[in-house]
């Protein structure tokens, strides 16, 4: 009997991540990228996930309707890297829209979500893809909560964060601690059998019931996280707090 893998492998977890794929094959990895309005970060977004040693990788960035400039960069400077695809929404639809975009578009085994606004770093996305590639998990979260270093802001958006993750833990049976997380990664396969609906950020605990009742391995991991002000370009809201509230029991406790 082989022995059991267990997190951390960091050798079967680098030969895997280094191993290339023939010219025409899918790729390993498929990063998803929503961005809006997000013309400061884009080029070092891209740039900072290109460097991230995956050596069969693609990148999706979905603009969704960006009015600041973005979309120039984007044909400027990113839609003629190699490995980038970039695609475009015709108006603002919403993080949860830009996603479901960007999960049709990707060609991975795996699939990240990698947000363009550097409050999370790529370099830890193998961490995110070391149960995936270890075969220990469909989903992997991950977790502002579980130690890493981040950034000290905003005490009433962690009261809030805990709330909307206790509240989906409890419809879900989960005992996540950070279900309001950006980064997560997934098997596109399992991906594949859930249908999203939300186009904002109930996105969150849409995606984390509807794998929850599919009976999703889901794994957390530690990561770092580096807050950014509303002065600097924050999106989420109180509203999107109600809507993420409102998504925990239509699709946790009324499709049951």
């Amino acid at each position: 009997m082989a022995p059991e893998l267990t997190l951390s492998d960091p050798e079967a977890l680098a030969r895997t991540l280094s191993e290339p794929r023939a010219a025409g094959a899918a790729p390993l990895v498929t990063i998803v990228m929503p961005a809006y309005n997000e013309v400061d970060t884009i080029r070092d977004i891209v740039a900072a996930v290109l460097a991230v040693p995956i050596a069969s990788r693609e990148i999706v960035v979905v603009d969704d309707g960006s009015t600041d400039g973005t979309r120039d960069v984007l044909a400027r400077d990113v839609a003629t890297i190699p490995g980038v695809r970039v695609v475009l929404h015709d108006r603002n639809r919403g993080k949860g829209a830009a996603l479901r975009t960007g999960f049709r578009e990707a060609r991975g085994d795996y699939v990240c979500v990698q947000d363009a606004d550097l409050e999370y770093d790529p370099r830890e996305i193998p961490r995110l893809l070391e149960p995936l590639v270890l075969d220990l998990a469909d989903v992997v979260y991950g977790s502002r909560f579980l130690g890493g270093p981040h950034r000290v802001l905003y005490y009433w958006h962690s009261v809030g964060n805990s709330l909307l993750t206790t509240a989906s833990n409890i419809v879900t049976d989960l005992n996540l601690t950070d279900m309001e997380t950006c980064y997560k990664a997934f098997r596109r396969s399992l991906l594949q059998q859930v249908e999203l609906c939300e186009d904002r950020f109930g996105f969150e605990p849409e995606v984390t019931a509807k794998v929850a009742r599919l009976g999703a391995r889901v794994y957390e991991v530690p990561i770092s996280y580096r807050g950014r002000t509303y002065a600097q370009g924050k999106k989420i809201g109180l509203r999107d707090a109600f809507r993420a509230l409102y998504c925990i029991g239509k699709y946790g406790v009324l499709r049951r």
